[in-house]
């Protein structure tokens, strides 16, 4: 895969500059020569009416922490933490859902990564080791326990995302939440001591019985919603179509040919499912396999 091919969230041109998280002066020199605030509601973005998100002045955060998320042509770009985390699952973010098609796919990778590291800090003010309340370390890029002085850092929770492929067709799901017809991709979280491989092998087979013979590893794409995933897409060769599918996780699984993909894609009538937004990496592994790549 070509780096330079972004997936959705991916591709900000944010300089991360981790050379400027541990240097005081620098970061006070960027504070004072025109750096600026992302502009957030809590958690979601503010667009202007051509969908930009819109920046303001740091003095805009009153007395919010500030993160540091990087340069953009050498000017210091910051966020504030809001009051309080997202602790709802993806599905319940109705305010930001239709605000994802509307960003470019720089400013939707910028606000993704703003939103995931605004949201850690939100939820984990206090130290998991003796429960002191943390302060802000790193420009951001860290919390510090001044009791106990233990390190917390932002993390991202590996998700396997994988079309099962047999006989010239992709295994795709929906779950009971999902919009009417919609099916997309099986996923699941990697667990400890597991390879990307055998979790795509584990959650193929719990959640509709089938075995995987070979793994094959696509792109992967950070995933924000509601808390930071790194989404690690493949494609899975299995040893036969039967499926036993696990009604707690999944409503119903269907296979579909190539032609029956690209109709989806194409959000065509004849279609046998609805397509996974645009945005998503399970959308860009549908568009991969119906290519033949």
């Amino acid at each position: 895969m070509n780096i330079a091919t972004a997936i959705a969230f991916a591709g900000s041109r944010l300089d991360r500059a981790d050379h400027v998280r541990s240097d005081p002066e620098r970061l006070a020199a960027l504070r004072a020569n025109g750096a600026r605030l992302l502009r957030l509601d809590g958690l979601v973005p503010t667009l202007d009416e051509d969908g930009a998100l819109q920046w303001g002045a740091l003095d805009e955060a009153g007395e919010a922490e500030l993160v540091f998320l990087g340069l953009i042509d050498g000017r210091g770009m910051f966020a504030a933490v809001p009051e309080a985390g997202d602790m709802a699952p993806a599905y319940a973010s109705p305010n930001v859902w239709p605000l994802l098609g509307r960003m470019s796919a720089e400013d939707l990778a910028t606000y993704g990564g703003a939103r995931s590291l605004v949201d850690w800090h939100a939820r984990h003010r206090f130290c998991g080791a003796c429960g002191a309340a943390t302060a802000v370390a790193r420009a951001g890029w860290g919390r510090r326990c001044p009791e106990c002085s233990s390190e917390h850092f932002p993390r991202t929770d590996p998700v396997v995302i994988m079309l099962a492929e047999y006989a010239g067709k992709v295994l795709v799901g929906r779950q009971p939440r999902y919009p009417a017809r919609r099916y997309s991709a099986l996923a699941g979280f990697v667990e400890l001591g597991e390879s990307v491989e055998e979790a795509v092998a584990r959650e193929l087979f719990e959640e509709a019985g089938v075995r995987a013979t070979q793994v094959r590893y696509v792109a992967s794409q950070p995933w924000p919603l509601p808390l930071s995933q790194l989404m690690i897409g493949c494609v899975a060769q299995v040893e036969s179509d039967q499926l036993v599918i696990d009604r707690d996780e999944l409503e119903d699984v269907i296979w579909v040919d190539r032609d029956g993909v690209r109709a989806a894609l194409a959000n065509r009538d004849e279609a046998p499912f609805l397509a996974p937004p645009a945005y998503t990496i399970a959308n860009e592994l549908l568009s991969r396999w119906a290519r033949g790549e």
